[in-house]
């Protein structure tokens, strides 16, 4: 594993670490957080973590190099999600699968998935455990509206989307959960770190 370490700065007051994949993003900056190091927020992404809100840069350089890819991440918080497996793709997935219906709610509901980062909305999380022989591709054409609390896949990915908005995931079914509660500490049910179980109803 390759890491582009102590990192480069993004403006005056942030730094910008680049690492292999989504879940050295999620191991560097849990790591980080429990120092704790002088950054307002820690953001992991796809393959980086930016630090943002940073009074001395070189000194976190200097911190940030303490850490190690095989740094091990500690297990979060387990969080089950109850799911009506009733999505419009569904079938599709199954498909793509080999199995039938049942088969794909038995596969989706008996991996444990770990919330990698944040997404496009506040309170959707990129959910990483999906393997790589189940990946499945986004639609060719986004759908204009895609309702909230649904459950979907897109390549290794699952996630829920906690408001109603456009896209292109696969969706396999709804959920009632509330995925962003600003009245709620924290507001994201699924911050990263968080494990997440799926439960058919």
């Amino acid at each position: 594993m390759t890491v582009s370490l102590p990192g480069r700065p993004v403006g005056r007051r942030a730094l910008l670490v680049e690492v292999d994949d989504a879940h050295a993003a999620l191991s560097l900056a849990t790591w980080a957080r429990a120092l704790p190091v002088s950054a307002a927020e820690v953001v992991p992404a796809a393959a980086s973590v930016l630090f943002d809100g940073v009074d001395d840069l070189e000194g976190l350089r200097a911190r940030l190099a303490g850490w190690s890819p095989t740094e091990r991440l500690a297990p979060g918080d387990l969080v089950e999600i109850a799911v009506a497996y009733d999505g419009p793709d569904l079938a599709t997935v199954a498909e793509a699968w080999g199995t039938d219906t049942d088969g794909v709610v038995a596969r989706h509901t008996g991996v444990e998935y770990v919330a990698a980062f944040g997404g496009f909305a506040p309170g959707f999380a990129y959910l990483e455990g999906l393997p790589a022989e189940l990946a499945v591709p986004r639609l060719d054409s986004p759908r204009a509206r895609v309702p909230t609390g649904s459950v979907a896949l897109a390549g290794t990915w699952c996630g829920v989307y906690p408001r109603a908005s456009p896209g292109g995931w696969r969706i396999l079914g709804t959920t009632g959960a509330v995925l962003w509660d600003q009245d709620r500490e924290p507001p994201a049910l699924l911050p990263p770190g968080t494990r997440v179980r799926f439960v058919a109803l």
